[in-house]
Parts: structure tokens; C-alpha cells; sequence
């Protein structure tokens, strides 16, 4: 009885000590949840195009939902003040404050602000410099948001948005529930090709190649692996290593040159040059675009659970060691 209640005991112990571990665990997820949901903000202010519009309501929950797929995205503990009007032509646009810096100084930030895998790989390609490697350029445009992103602290005049997008809803579908109607534009969709113009994505083209470029610009490569920076032809790609081609950059005048390719049969994506009615493409290699220009991708839900389980087992082994002594 006396080995039975003591045996008793020690498991009670030792329940204890792997309630500890679990509870532990799973606070650890939670805050790491926590922090990745609420580091990085998009604050959307709506103009009165907007708020006036009988859709009103439609429209900022699209964006809010858009936004928040960001919010969830990235980790950057930065905010990003944005403002959404409507306009009467086009399908979508925006405008973005930023500085030209010293490229070397870029450089270093982005070094320093290294997260991810594909951070290392992109980093590897992009040389010493002082110069950008693309046209010999000392400088470089960074759009304020990205500046931030890097850790260099830059922000609009006071009272002035990062950025302004312009949306004409009126041949949108507005939200993705219910009925869509084939021949209009996903809002959606172009909600996040604008937010990660904002962002930081966007070429300097088609200024001469002389001029200073943006950070997409460094990602600007032909099929063959050399880096290409002209209007001229339809071979550019975006790509981290001037190898695995990821993205069909745009040639089109028509369009923006830091856009996707779309001119002909494609699989529709967010950053495309050009919209495809009834398509609702959502964020995909743009992520890879905006993590190697300097934001912070959140990591999957698996790696930290994975991470946690792993923290559990070699807890309960070091437990059972102790034991076994």
C-alpha cells in the first residue's frame, strides 16, 4: 500500500510537470498567434466616394477582409495608413509616398532585417555593393511602408497617408459571396494588387535605364539568368536567384512594369498587369515578392506547432531521464 500510494505520488508529479509542458506549449502558440495577428497594421481610412456609395458597407467589408488577410501575413511591427477612394475609370490604381536612399544602406537593412529562407537566397544574389547591381545606381526608391519594413523609421508629412488607392467598384463584384457576375472584377483581387503597390512593390521602368531603380527591380531577370532592366522584348522575370523564374514580369506599356504577365492565356494572379473578369486570384508569389524587399513573412501554423510539439517531446524525455536515474 505504501509503494502503491507513493507510485501514486510520482505520477501525480509527474502529471503535474506534463500539464506544465503542455500548458506552456500551447501558451506559447497562443502568444506567438497573438503577436504574428497584431504586429503588423493596415489602418484604411474611406473617403466619401465610399462612404456616400449605397454599397458602402459591401465595399469597406471586402477591403477589411483583404486587410486583413495582410494583417495575418506578415509580422513587420510597423502600421500602414492607407486611403480608399473610388474613381470612375480604369479598374484599380494607387500612390505611394518614397525616399531615394543611398542603395548600401538599403542593402544593409535588408541584411539585417534577414528572416527567411528565401531572404538568405535573394541576399546571396544581390552582391556587395555599394552599387545596386541592376545599373550601377548608387541609390535607390523605397516606398516609405517598405523603409519602415527594414527598420529605417520614415513616415508621410503629418496627416498624410502612405498611400492612396483608387477603385472603380462599378464594375467590380463587390464581395465574393453569393452570385458573381462573370464579366466584373474581383474587388478583392485588386484591393491586394494596390495594397502591395503600397507596399513597396513596383518597378522603375519604363524611365530610362540609367535612372534609379526599386527594390522589385533587383529581382529583374531574363530567362537566361542575366539581369534584364529595358521595355524592349517579352523575356523578364521575377525570380530570387536568377534561376527558378517565379513570375512573368509585364512588357506590355499598357500596363505596369513591375506587374505580372497577362496578355495572353494565363493563370489569372493578384499582380497581374491586366484583370480577369470573373477570376479570383489570391496572394501567392506576391508574398515571395514582398519578403524578399524586405517585409516579414509570418511562418505557417504547422511550423510553430511542430516547433512547440518538438519543445513537449524533448521535455517528457528529459523527464523520463530523470526518472530512469
Amino acid at each position: 500500500m505504501n509503494k502503491s500510494g507513493f507510485t501514486a505520488v510520482d505520477g501525480s508529479k509527474d502529471c503535474l510537470s506534463r500539464g506544465l509542458i503542455f500548458l506552456a506549449f500551447f501558451a506559447m502558440i497562443f502568444e506567438c498567434s497573438a503577436t504574428y495577428a497584431s504586429s503588423f497594421v493596415i489602418v484604411p481610412t474611406y473617403d466619401s466616394t465610399i462612404t456616400s456609395d449605397s454599397n458602402a458597407a459591401t465595399i469597406e467589408a471586402t477591403i477589411n477582409s483583404t486587410i486583413g488577410v495582410y494583417e495575418a501575413t506578415f509580422t513587420d511591427p510597423i502600421t500602414v495608413n492607407i486611403t480608399f477612394q473610388e474613381m470612375n475609370s480604369g479598374l484599380g490604381q494607387s500612390s505611394t509616398f518614397f525616399d531615394t536612399i543611398l542603395y548600401s544602406s538599403y542593402l544593409t537593412a535588408l541584411t539585417a532585417d534577414k528572416k527567411s529562407s528565401n531572404d538568405a537566397i535573394a541576399l546571396a544574389h544581390l552582391g556587395a555593393g555599394p552599387n545596386n547591381p541592376v545599373n550601377n545606381n548608387p541609390n535607390i526608391n523605397v516606398k516609405l511602408p517598405n523603409l519602415r519594413a527594414v527598420g529605417i523609421m520614415e513616415s508621410p508629412l503629418l496627416g498624410q497617408p502612405d498611400g492612396t488607392i483608387g477603385l472603380n467598384t462599378s464594375i467590380m463584384n463587390l464581395s465574393r459571396a453569393g452570385q458573381q457576375n462573370p464579366s466584373k472584377y474581383d474587388l478583392m483581387a485588386v484591393v491586394s494588387h494596390e495594397i502591395n503597390e503600397v507596399l513597396g512593390l513596383g518597378s522603375a521602368l519604363p524611365n530610362p535605364p540609367s535612372r534609379t531603380i526599386f527594390p522589385e527591380d533587383l529581382f529583374r531577370y531574363a530567362s537566361n539568368g542575366a539581369r534584364t532592366f529595358t521595355t524592349s522584348g517579352d523575356n523578364a522575370y521575377f525570380s530570387i536567384d536568377g534561376t527558378n523564374d517565379l513570375a512573368r514580369f509585364n512588357q506590355d506599356s499598357g500596363g505596369d512594369y513591375g506587374d505580372w504577365w497577362s496578355t495572353g492565356a494565363h493563370t489569372p494572379q493578384v499582380q497581374d498587369a491586366f484583370g480577369t473578369a470573373g477570376a479570383q486570384p489570391n496572394l501567392g508569389v506576391e508574398v515571395t515578392a514582398l519578403d524578399v524587399i524586405g517585409y516579414d513573412v509570418a511562418p505557417e501554423p504547422g511550423t510553430v506547432i511542430l516547433l512547440g510539439t518538438g519543445l513537449v517531446i524533448a521535455g517528457l524525455r528529459r523527464r523520463r531521464g530523470r526518472q530512469a536515474r
